[in-house]
């Protein structure tokens, strides 16, 4: 696959982004660095003057960026995602420094779509948004002053992708080890998780007016495994078969 091919498998994703010039920010960072697929997530206010005066010469970036109403369709049809965190959470999450999210998000693109999510500029991404991730990634900045612009974390992110794409074309970065099924799209993952908490509640297992930590703590189990196509197959006809039996 070219390099192209591979950087069109790289997906930005802005979510609720309230600033228009933090969005053209974003876009000249992509360009920059090679990378084009740009996914706004409900934005506060786009289209605006204030966004293409920011792209300045990236304005291709935002004619061909993609509004959509959720995450979960910003990323349904990738198969890695890794959303941005500046914070330590209750439960910790498979962590990322920059350089080894760079060189992750450009190796899986060889096979498959790869999505960076970014959050809001005053509170980054939800618990939510963030459990959809395969991966958290931390950008160390100074801790006295540690609040970076969202167009900066965007440059940062994507400056590491074409490090990482700089490192593969002199033959410095590992190739992935072939598989026999592709990895599960997150739209797909996100459904079995659906049946998985549907059925723990038919078990009687998970209460969903007290649920504490336990789909929580699942979902980073099943995330952490990284599960192909076949096997989220396998263990949907298994919650399938386990809720019949309830049933009878």
């Amino acid at each position: 696959m070219s390099i192209s091919e591979r950087q069109a498998n790289i997906r930005i994703v802005l979510v609720n982004t309230t600033h228009p010039g933090n969005i053209g920010g974003a876009a000249r960072a992509m360009k920059n660095m090679g990378l084009a697929e740009l996914y706004l997530v409900q934005p506060k206010e786009y289209p605006a003057p204030r966004a293409v005066w920011r792209a300045a010469g990236a304005r291709d970036v935002l004619a061909n960026a993609t509004i959509v109403e959720s995450v979960d369709e910003a990323i349904a049809d990738c198969g890695l995602v890794v959303g941005t965190s500046a914070r330590e959470r209750r439960i910790p999450w498979p962590l990322l420094n920059p350089r080894e999210c760079g060189e992750k998000i450009y190796l899986e693109a060889e096979k498959h779509k790869t999505a960076l999510l970014f959050g809001r500029e005053d509170r980054g991404l939800t618990n939510d948004e963030l459990q959809k991730c395969h991966y958290h990634v931390h950008i160390p900045s100074n801790p006295e002053y540690s609040s970076l612009n969202l167009a900066t974390a965007v440059q940062v992110l994507a400056y590491e992708v074409r490090m990482a794409s700089l490192a593969d074309e002199q033959g410095n970065l590992p190739s992935l080890t072939d598989w026999d099924q592709p990895p599960v799209s997150a739209g797909d993952l996100e459904y079995f998780h659906e049946h998985l908490a549907t059925t723990m509640a038919d078990l009687k297992f998970y209460d969903p007016e007290n649920p504490k930590q336990l789909l929580t703590r699942m979902r980073r189990l099943f995330n952490r495994v990284r599960m192909d196509e076949m096997e989220v197959s396998i263990l949907r006809g298994l919650l399938s078969s386990v809720q019949r039996t309830i049933k009878k």
